[in-house]
């Protein structure tokens, strides 16, 4: 299940959800959580915008993981996840060249990923996938985390990535963002 927070200080160029920059509506954590109850699912996903620009986002997965939900946030990685619950499941994106916002990203948090967190890279170009290959090695980020390389629909070619990434036997995983593919890119799926 997604919980979809409104709001993000970035502006990538790649965007595919500029809906949730603005607009929503206020709600209180206990209703969220009531909302989330009635649902089987026990897997949340807490995603934007960029949801730790929310106030409450910190204490919404607090209390969902304290009722027993596996919590993961989608973070752009630009804003502080410090204070993020160690219980979360992290997956944090590194702006790459081609989003515009490659200035913003906060390399400090790197410090705070672990075996169960993903950090993503989006790749739209070349210059994305040299750079993405650069940052693995400075960072040691095989050691540190699951890396994701995504490329953005409709500017590079998923097989070509997939392609380069098997020639340069990189220690990445290959997403493809699937709700694109079955549902045309339609919102709240």
């Amino acid at each position: 299940m997604f919980i979809r927070l409104t709001g993000c200080p970035l502006r990538c160029v790649y965007c595919d959800t500029t809906y949730a920059f603005t607009g929503g509506r206020k709600i209180a954590i206990d209703a969220v959580i009531a909302q989330v109850e009635q649902y089987q699912s026990k897997y949340i996903t807490v995603t934007g915008g960029e949801p730790l620009a929310q106030p409450g986002c910190l204490n919404l997965m607090a209390r969902l993981l304290d009722k027993g939900y596996v919590v993961s946030l989608e973070t752009s990685g630009a804003l502080d996840v410090s204070e993020v619950d160690p219980r979360v499941v992290k997956v944090m994106d590194l702006k790459t060249p081609s989003s515009g916002e490659l200035s913003r990203n906060r390399y400090q948090n790197i410090d705070y990923l672990s075996a169960k967190d993903q950090l993503k890279f989006v790749i739209g170009n070349d210059e994305d996938y040299d750079w993405a290959k650069a940052v693995l090695t400075e960072y040691d980020l095989p050691n540190r985390c699951e890396i994701l390389f995504s490329p953005v629909m409709g500017q590079q070619n998923p097989t070509e990535l997939a392609e380069k990434i098997l020639k340069d036997r990189l220690p990445v995983r290959f997403q493809l963002q699937l709700h694109k593919i079955l549902w045309d890119d339609a919102h709240g799926k």
